[in-house]
C-alpha cells in the first residue's frame, strides 16, 4: 500500500464529490431520517462502486499504454467540462429528488444503499476512481482512498449537510474540482505527447 496514492486519491475524489448529486441526496436523507442509518446505507454503495471503478481501472491497463493516456486524459477533461457546466441547481435538484424516493416504503439504510447504488453508476467519481486505478497502478491504495473520501463525504453529508452547505459554497468547490481535474487532463495530454 502507497500512503502518497491513498492520499492523494482521497484528495481528488473529495473534491470531485462534495458538489455531487449524491451528496444532496445523502443530506436530504440525513436530514429527514437517522443520520446514521442513512451514512451505513451510503458508505456500503460506495464500498461496492469503489471495487467496480477499480476493477475497470485494472481492465483499462490491459489498453496499450498510448491508449490508456489517451482515454484517462479524455475522462479527465470530460469530468473537468462537467464540474465546470453543469449547473449547481440541478445538481441540487437531481439530488433532492433521489432523496425524496428513496423514502417511499424502504427503510432508511436500505433506501440509502440503494439511492446511491443506482445514481453513482458511471458517475464522475467513480470514472475518476477508474483512470486513477489505471494511471497509478495501485489498485489497494486507489480503492482505499476513494473508500475514504466517499465515506467521509456522506459522513459530512449525513451529519452536517445543513451547517456545511451553509458555510461552504459548494458552487465554489465544484469549479475549484473542475479546474483540478483540467489540470490533470493537460498533464495527462503533455505525457501522452511525450512531453
Amino acid at each position: 500500500m502507497d500512503l502518497g496514492v491513498v492520499l492523494g486519491v482521497f484528495a481528488l475524489v473529495l473534491v470531485a464529490e462534495l458538489p455531487d448529486k449524491t451528496m444532496v441526496a445523502v443530506l436530504v436523507l440525513g436530514s429527514r431520517s437517522r443520520p446514521v442509518a442513512v451514512w451505513a446505507g451510503a458508505v456500503a454503495a460506495f464500498a461496492v462502486h469503489a471495487a467496480v471503478a477499480v476493477a475497470a481501472g485494472q481492465a483499462l491497463e490491459l489498453l496499450p499504454h498510448r491508449w490508456v493516456e489517451g482515454v484517462t486524459a479524455a475522462l479527465f477533461a470530460a469530468g473537468a467540462v462537467y464540474l465546470l457546466v453543469v449547473p449547481e441547481r440541478e445538481e441540487r435538484r437531481r439530488g433532492e429528488e433521489e432523496a425524496r424516493r428513496a423514502r417511499s416504503g424502504l427503510r432508511t439504510a436500505a433506501g440509502a444503499f440503494l439511492v446511491i447504488l443506482v445514481s453513482e453508476l458511471g458517475d464522475l467519481t467513480q470514472l475518476l476512481t477508474a483512470n486513477l486505478a489505471a494511471r497509478l497502478h495501485a489498485p489497494l491504495s486507489v480503492f482505499l482512498g476513494a473508500f475514504a473520501a466517499l465515506a467521509a463525504a456522506a459522513a459530512l453529508g449525513a451529519f452536517g449537510g445543513r451547517w456545511l452547505v451553509r458555510y461552504v459554497p459548494l458552487g465554489a468547490v465544484r469549479k475549484g474540482g473542475g479546474v483540478v481535474l483540467a489540470g490533470f487532463a493537460l498533464y495527462s495530454v503533455l505525457q501522452l505527447a511525450g512531453v
